[in-house]
């Protein structure tokens, strides 16, 4: 069976059982860094894969393989986002040109309160609303003249897209063994009442320089190649003019669609290779 990226035994799902069944008063928390040492489940900086292993987990119980201990509490994984706070409310409407933004940079979220904020403007102003970026991510605050303009959030690739794969040229066990190499740009946006020409494609272009050295300092290696998805209402200029290479179209069925239909609205895939050898790494 295969879970997040991981194939897993008889015998493997069978100690997870035993685990479980060992303490009944055992936290799925403590069940899932078990199940990390005993498979020497571990992400490349060293950490365990913990959040990889709780998902893989609850899918394990969905199709019926195992049955986890109640949870103690809720993760609010399902509550809707509802933090409002006047930080984050509409602004006058605020136009300026690139050249007059000579104090534009990116602040990478660090502390709680630009956590807070970073989440509360993507869930107020983004279509897509706030949702917790997957895996090792990075978020940025572009600012300029003293205000926010813009918000942009980098997580874990996507496990398979065939346009994307072909491109690079690696194996199935090449992808398994590198994907983390791949940092999705899960989150962009331009705050609604911010009017520059050529702003959007500047600012890809500095995280492209800042994620590298970003990555390093917080995960211990440097990713390879970063990756998005455009819906088709959208024609994805601002990542051609960063020269973003356009690779191809998403099927839209969705990391959980099992049947091979459609399901979500069909993406426009766009590659950025933050290292000239990204091909001879991702397929080393």
């Amino acid at each position: 069976m295969r879970y997040c990226g991981r194939e897993f035994s008889a015998q493997e799902i069978e100690m997870i059982r035993s685990l479980i069944a060992e303490d009944p008063t055992r936290l799925r928390v403590h069940i899932s860094r078990m199940v990390c040492e005993q498979l020497r489940w571990y992400k490349p900086d060293g950490n365990l894969k913990e959040m990889s292993c709780r998902v893989a987990l609850l899918r394990m119980q969905a199709d019926g393989l195992i049955c986890l201990p109640p949870p103690q509490k809720g993760n609010g994984n399902k509550k809707k986002y509802n933090r409002r706070t006047p930080d984050a409310d509409p602004q006058l409407p605020f136009s300026t040109q690139i050249k007059e933004l000579t104090d534009l940079k990116l602040e990478l979220v660090s502390s709680r309160r630009q956590s807070h904020l970073w989440n509360e403007y993507i869930d107020r102003y983004h279509y897509l609303g706030y949702k917790p970026l997957p895996g090792a991510q990075l978020r940025y605050t572009a600012t300029a003249q003293g205000r926010v303009l813009a918000l942009l959030g980098f997580g874990a690739a996507a496990w398979t897209i065939m346009p994307r794969d072909s491109f690079i040229g690696w194996s199935r066990q090449q992808r398994r063994k590198n994907l983390h190499l791949i940092a999705n740009n899960a989150r962009f946006l331009i705050l609604p009442w911010i009017s520059c020409k050529f702003l959007a494609s500047k600012l890809l272009s500095l995280s492209a320089k800042r994620i590298p050295l970003d990555w390093q300092d917080r995960y211990g290696y440097r990713p390879a190649l970063l990756e998005t998805f455009v819906e088709n209402r959208f024609h994805g200029t601002c990542y051609k003019a960063a020269n973003w290479i356009h690779v191809g179209e998403t099927k839209g069925r969705g990391k959980l669609e099992k049947n091979k239909r459609p399901v979500l609205p069909k993406k426009q895939i766009f590659l950025y290779p933050l290292q000239n050898n990204f091909k001879r790494l991702l397929c080393s």
